[in-house]
């Protein structure tokens, strides 16, 4: 089962922090709730905050998002497997062809 971010529900952000201590803001583009072999994960695909998703040129990021056991804050790690990328792909493209229709 896939969880999309809804537009119309309170928009969501987080910081990500580059190697040299740099703050870049990104919204919540879509959660997924990862399939099949991928069950047991979640994912997040992020893009820069303050750009209109309606550009073309932006390049979105994807992880994998793991829960902190206590905290309402968790742990972005990089994706590392083709199968997965596939995945995020497909849920992504599915999201953009409901937004078109």
């Amino acid at each position: 089962m896939t969880e999309e971010h809804n537009h119309e529900q309170e928009t969501e952000f987080i910081t990500l922090i580059d190697d040299e201590g740099n703050e870049s803001l990104f919204e919540i583009l879509l959660t997924i709730d990862g399939e099949e072999e991928f069950a047991n994960k979640q994912y997040v695909l992020l893009f820069p905050a303050g750009v209109d998703e309606d550009d073309t040129d932006v390049e979105l990021l994807a992880y994998q998002y793991i829960e902190t056991e206590g905290s309402d804050e968790g742990e972005l790690k990089n994706i590392e497997t083709d199968a997965e990328w596939d995945m995020i792909e497909e849920v992504f493209n599915t999201f953009v062809e409901d937004a078109d229709a």
